[in-house]
This record gives structure tokens, C-alpha cells and sequence, in this order.
């Protein structure tokens, strides 16, 4: 029996007649009669006894249909689980984000991603780039949100918004009265500047060099958040990424973008060769809506 014969024959047994069963299928009274008769020559068995219009099941039909009644509760558990996946229950993200874009732009997509799909498990966790390759090629991770392109023949990167520089400062401190700062005139202010070997750090070396200004650091640093904290109590003035600084409490820290500093891509990385979830496409989605909502300000 195909699936189509199955229906028919369940109809029956529930209707009692042919014409309430064409009535329950949408279907005409002379097909269902024609498929049952098929049904019945198929299987060589005669399933219900014709009397006065009604249809009588003989034992052998109920004992089919007892076996049709557990093939439909797979059938409606099947549906069910469809439901289910589509609105993420029982599904699971694993992201991985970059620190500067752990501080907001994630945390915002991954606040309205809980909000559409309220049973899905989301894990979030922080890591830099070397760490972030390793865990999405080892299928230890789903999604990563990356503020450096990723290089690597197992991975592909989606370009989903962009980032630039910023200065940080306290509140009080004279550049508090400029819209947007230079990098000449940061010459003479004590610097709190990245390490030369960490990606900010040559990000920000080649913007300096373009500028043919020489850098005198007093103070380095390996993160945007330190940088920030550091400026926050007056050790310095802090050259960062807009997304570390726009994410601080402005109480604290000023923030002013860095004049004619070039844009950087932010990258949705997932594996190559993995179909993703709708999940995943729903996370990237709320991603695209946080930069927009967040980098735009540390560019006004």
C-alpha cells in the first residue's frame, strides 16, 4: 500500500461509509470506491462487508488499520518535529566573536535571536582569530563573527557590515571639545597603543605610517577593552576600534571617531562544506541589524 491508499483506507475505517469518507478526503464518492476495490484486489484480502451504504470493517481490516493508526502517529510526530525545527526548538548555535565584537554587536544579535526562537540553545563564547579557525574546522563551533578576514581552505566568510577607528579619552580632557580627531593631534598626548604584533596594533602602525607620523608609546596593550579601561582613569589616550569604544559607558569615556581612518570588514566565518541552519541564517541576520544599529554612531 502506497501512502495515498493508506489515507483512503484510514478514511474509511473512520468515516464508516464511502461518501463520508469522500467528503472527509475533498475527493468524489467514485474514487474512493474505485481505490478501495484496488486496495482490497491488491492485497487479496477483503477488508469490509457492503450493506445498506455502510461499510462494515472485517477483522482482518482492523487489524490493519491498528498498524495504519501507529504509521500516521509517526507521520504527525514527523510534522510536529518539522514544526518544531522550524521554530528552532531542539536546535543549538555554538558562536564564537571576536572581544570587540563580543561587547555589543553580538550580545544584541544574540538577544533578539533568543527573543525569535525562545527554545533554542544558544553558546556564546570569545575567541581570537587563530582559536576561531580551529574550533569551526574541528566542527566544535557553528558560526563565528570576526573583525580580520580568515584565511583558510575549510572555512568561508560572509562581509556583514564594517568597523573603524575611534579615540578614547576621559570626559574631562581638552580633545572632549572636538568632534572628530586627527592623528596629528594626538602627537603630543600620551599614548596607550597596541602591541606592534597584535592586528589592531599593525592595523593602527599602517594608518600612523600612511600619516608620516612617528608613535611614542608609553603604555601597550594586547585589547580594545583594556585600552579603554586604561584611558577611562586618565592613563591616557587611546586609539581603538569604534565597536570596543562605542560599547563603554560614555559617563566614563569620550569617544570621538578618528579622522580619515580607513573601514574594516566585519565576517560572519562558517564552514565550507556545512549547509547551515535557519538558525544560524536567523543569527547572521540579527548580526547585520546590530552593526547597523552600532558602527553608524562611532562614524557621526
Amino acid at each position: 500500500m502506497n501512502l495515498r491508499q493508506i489515507e483512503v483506507f484510514r478514511a474509511v475505517m473512520q468515516a464508516g461509509s464511502v461518501t463520508d469518507a469522500a467528503r472527509l478526503l475533498h475527493v468524489s464518492q467514485p474514487g474512493v470506491s474505485r481505490m478501495l476495490g484496488h486496495i482490497e484486489l491488491q492485497l487479496g484480502l477483503r477488508l469490509f462487508e457492503r450493506s445498506h451504504g455502510r461499510l462494515r470493517p472485517t477483522p482482518e481490516a482492523r487489524a490493519l488499520h491498528a498498524e495504519v493508526e501507529r504509521v500516521y502517529q509517526g507521520v504527525q510526530r514527523i510534522e510536529q518535529r518539522a514544526h518544531d525545527l522550524k521554530a528552532g526548538s531542539g536546535l543549538a548555535l555554538r558562536v564564537l566573536a571576536s572581544p570587540s565584537t563580543a561587547l555589543e554587536v553580538v550580545p544584541r544579535a544574540v538577544s533578539q535571536l533568543a527573543l525569535r526562537f525562545p527554545t533554542a540553545r544558544i553558546y556564546m563564547e570569545t575567541q581570537l582569530v587563530r582559536e576561531m579557525v580551529g574550533q569551526l574546522t574541528r566542527h566544535e563551533a557553528d558560526v563565528a563573527v570576526s573583525t580580520l578576514p580568515i584565511d583558510h581552505p575549510l572555512l568561508t566568510g560572509q562581509v556583514v557590515g564594517r568597523w573603524s577607528l575611534a579615540c578614547v579619552f576621559r570626559p574631562d580632557h581638552p580633545l572632549a571639545a572636538r568632534r572628530s580627531i586627527s592623528l596629528r593631534q594626538l602627537k603630543d598626548e600620551r599614548l596607550i597603543a597596541f602591541s606592534p604584533d597584535t592586528p589592531q596594533g599593525k592595523l593602527i602602525a599602517q594608518h600612523w605610517q600612511d600619516d608620516e607620523l612617528s608613535r611614542s608609546a608609553r603604555i601597550e596593550v594586547r585589547s580594545g577593552q583594556v585600552a579603554c579601561a586604561l584611558a577611562a582613569c586618565g592613563a591616557g589616550v587611546a586609539v581603538v576600534d569604534e565597536l570596543s569604544a562605542r560599547a563603554w559607558n560614555s559617563d566614563r569615556l569620550a569617544c570621538r571617531p578618528l579622522r580619515a581612518s580607513p573601514s574594516h570588514r566585519v565576517f560572519v566565518v562558517r564552514h565550507a562544506h556545512e549547509p547551515q541552519s535557519g538558525l544560524a541564517l536567523a543569527f547572521q541576520q540579527e548580526v547585520e541589524r546590530a552593526l547597523r544599529a552600532v558602527a553608524p554612531a562611532g562614524r557621526a
